[in-house]
C-alpha cells in the first residue's frame, strides 16, 4: 500500500519533516496544519508529494490535518502579536534584572500552550526569577532555550563572504560538525577570517563541500600515457586539479586509476 508523503518547513531556515497526507490534493508553496508532538503546528509545503511503501514509513508518522483556513491566519496573526508583545517585555525584564543575555528570537507555539525565548549569553545565567515574571505576563508555559553561535547565525540569516545568503540558513538542513582538517583538505588558507563564517566559526560549506574534495582525494596519483609521468595530486592548486581534470576528459581514457 501506497502512502503520500509530503515535507513541511516550519520556518525558512529550520529542516524538512515530512508528512503524511493522506488523500488531501497538496501542492508546493501550500500552507498546512499538521500534527506534531508539540500540538498544532502550520507549515508550508516545500517539497511534492511522494509515494511510499507502508513499510518504509517513519514509526508514528504524523499526518497533515488540513489546509490553512482563514480562521487559522486569523490564529497566526494572534501569535505573531503574542511573539512581539513577548520579546518587548523579555528585553525589559532582563535589563531590569541586570541579565547578560541576548534575545535572538521568541516563538509561540500554534495553540498558545507554550512560548519559547531563544538566547545567547557567554556564561552561566540564572533565568529563575525572569521565567517567573513572564509565567506570570503570558500565564502559559514558559521555556528559555541558550542557543550557539551557528544556530544564531541560522536565525538571523546575512550574507556570507561568497555573497550568497549563509548555508546554515539556506541549502543546509542539519549543521553538520565543520574541523579544521576539512579546511586543509580543500587546500583552503588557514587563515581564521578566510575560513571563519559570521558567526566566527568554521564555514558550513566546508562541511558541505568535504565529501566531494574526499573522494577526489582517493585518486591521488595518475599515469600518463606518453612518458608514464606520475602526477601527485596533493601538490597541486586547486585550479591545476581541474586543468588535469578537463586534460582526461580529452584524452578519453589514457589517464588510468
Amino acid at each position: 500500500m501506497l502512502t503520500n508523503i509530503i515535507g513541511v518547513k516550519f520556518k525558512k531556515e529550520g529542516r524538512i519533516y515530512s508528512f503524511n497526507a493522506a488523500d488531501l490534493i497538496l501542492h508546493r508553496d501550500d500552507q498546512v496544519i499538521v500534527n506534531t508532538d508539540n500540538g498544532l503546528s502550520m507549515g508550508i509545503v516545500v517539497a511534492g508529494v511522494n509515494r511510499s511503501e507502508s513499510s518504509s514509513l517513519t514509526v508514528n508518522l504524523k499526518k497533515v490535518l488540513r489546509k490553512v483556513t482563514s480562521d487559522d491566519m486569523r490564529i497566526k496573526a494572534e501569535n505573531e502579536k503574542l511573539e512581539e508583545e513577548a520579546r518587548k517585555f523579555y528585553l525589559e525584564k532582563i535589563k531590569e534584572r541586570e541579565l547578560s543575555m541576548k534575545l535572538i528570537d521568541v516563538d509561540c507555539f500554534f495553540d498558545k500552550s507554550k512560548i519559547i525565548f531563544y538566547f545567547t549569553a557567554e556564561s552561566r545565567v540564572d533565568f529563575r526569577d525572569l521565567v517567573k515574571d513572564l509565567v506570570q505576563k503570558f500565564k502559559t508555559r514558559i521555556e528559555l532555550k541558550q542557543i550557539g553561535a551557528r544556530q544564531e547565525a541560522r536565525i538571523t540569516k546575512g550574507m556570507a563572504i561568497c555573497g550568497r545568503m549563509v548555508c546554515c540558513a539556506g541549502i543546509l538542513q542539519n549543521l553538520e560538525r565543520v574541523t579544521v582538517k576539512m579546511a586543509k583538505e580543500q587546500s583552503m588558507s588557514l587563515n581564521p577570517e578566510k575560513i571563519s563564517g559570521l558567526c566566527g566559526r568554521l564555514m558550513c560549506c566546508l562541511a558541505f563541500e568535504h565529501e566531494e574534495y574526499a573522494g577526489s582525494k582517493k585518486c591521488t596519483k595518475a599515469f600518463i600515457d606518453n612518458g608514464n609521468t606520475i602526477i601527485d595530486d596533493d601538490k597541486l592548486l586547486p585550479e591545476d586539479k581541474n586543468a588535469k581534470d578537463m586534460e582526461k576528459l580529452d584524452e578519453d581514457g589514457d589517464f588510468i586509476y
